[in-house]
Parts: structure tokens; C-alpha cells; sequence
């Protein structure tokens, strides 16, 4: 059991394609919190559709900047039951922000919203870029912890636990994201503008919606 800890440990803080190739030491709970962050200050400072332009590019560089460490680690096999658990977990995390990165970059270019739907629009994903990370910062304490009140079959059930509401969260900002592309669509529907959303976003047969 102690062999299976290391490995979720292991699995958390740093991701190896294989055995001879090494990658550099990760922290994915900071590298979410920065994503964060910087979708923050989107919400924060979205007065005008420049400012929100401005701080989404700092969003996308954040972003860009982890991407290597998801690539490496969605590559990470052979791992034991729980240590894949974890993995999954902060993939599922990675793929939050994802789809937050590429698709309100898409809506800052899609005139079927308003600068102040857009801004709305970034704080419901910030809303919910939040719990995400927050999860992943309690996973990342329950892995590491060398605190002796909890048993092994009490971090599992918590690391399954914590995987579950991971999950639900990504459910929530596909959908989020569903019904945001659905709304431009109807509108440019009503303007004989359909392509335009497709040329956008892609098909409903080819993107999330």
C-alpha cells in the first residue's frame, strides 16, 4: 500500500513518457491556480472588450506554458488503479481549462455577444474554474500528507471522492460551454448567419454542442 502512495505521489507532482525520459517537476495545483488567476482578472478588469482581450492572452500564455506537463502526462502508462485516479483527476483539470482556453477565445471574436456577456460569460467559467482547482489543491494535501490520522482506505475514499466532483465539474463546463455556443447560434440563425457560428466553433456534429 505504501508502494501505491509513492505512485500517486509520483503521478501528482511530476510526469514521465517512460523510464528514460525524465520531465521537469510540475506543481498542477499552481499551474491551475494561475489559469485562475488570470481568468480572474478578466472578471475583474472587463470594463472594456480590450481589457478582456488583454488579460485573456495572459490566460492563454499560462495556459500554453502547462500544456507540455498535460501532454507528458496524459503519455504517463502502466500505473497502478490509484495512482491512475489521480492522473485522471488532473487531466480532467487540465481539460477544464482547455475548453475554457479555446472556446471564450473564440467567443471574444463571435459578434453575437455583448461585451457585457462576455464578461458575464468570464465569470461563470472563472466560477467554476474555481472549484475545480480548489479540489485539486485538497488532492494534492491528501497525497502528500504525512499526517497519520488518516489510513490508506481513508485517503482512497477521498481520492475517489475528490475524482467524482472533478468530474462533475468538467460535465458542467462542457455543458456551460454547450448552451453558450447554442445562444450565438439561434441568434445568428435569426440573422441568416449560421455559417458564420459553424465557420466559428465548428458543426454541432464536430464541436461540444
Amino acid at each position: 500500500m505504501k508502494k501505491i502512495m509513492y505512485l500517486v505521489c509520483a503521478v501528482i507532482l511530476t510526469a514521465a513518457p517512460s523510464a528514460k525520459a525524465q520531465f521537469v517537476v510540475t506543481d498542477p495545483a499552481n499551474l491551475a491556480s494561475g489559469i485562475l488567476n488570470s481568468a480572474n482578472e478578466i472578471v475583474q478588469t472587463s470594463s472594456t472588450v480590450s481589457n478582456v482581450v488583454k488579460n485573456f492572452k495572459e490566460v492563454e500564455k499560462v495556459y500554453k506554458q502547462g500544456k507540455e506537463y498535460y501532454d507528458k502526462l496524459q503519455a504517463v502508462n502502466n500505473l497502478v488503479k490509484d495512482a491512475r485516479k489521480v492522473q485522471q483527476t488532473v487531466l480532467l483539470v487540465g481539460d477544464v481549462s482547455q475548453m475554457y482556453v479555446q472556446n471564450f477565445g473564440k467567443m471574444l471574436n463571435d459578434p453575437n455577444f455583448s461585451p457585457q456577456e462576455l464578461a458575464a460569460i468570464a465569470n461563470g467559467y472563472s466560477a467554476l474554474l474555481g472549484e475545480s482547482t480548489e479540489l485539486l489543491k485538497e488532492l494534492k494535501q491528501i497525497v502528500s500528507s504525512t499526517n497519520l490520522s488518516l489510513n490508506d482506505k481513508e485517503r482512497m475514499d477521498i481520492i475517489d471522492r475528490v475524482y467524482k466532483e472533478v468530474k462533475e465539474y468538467h460535465s458542467l463546463v462542457r455543458y456551460y460551454t454547450n448552451k453558450n455556443i447554442s445562444v450565438s447560434y439561434l441568434r445568428a440563425k435569426k440573422k441568416n448567419d449560421a455559417k458564420r457560428v459553424f465557420e466559428l466553433y465548428g458543426t454541432p456534429n464536430q464541436k461540444y454542442w
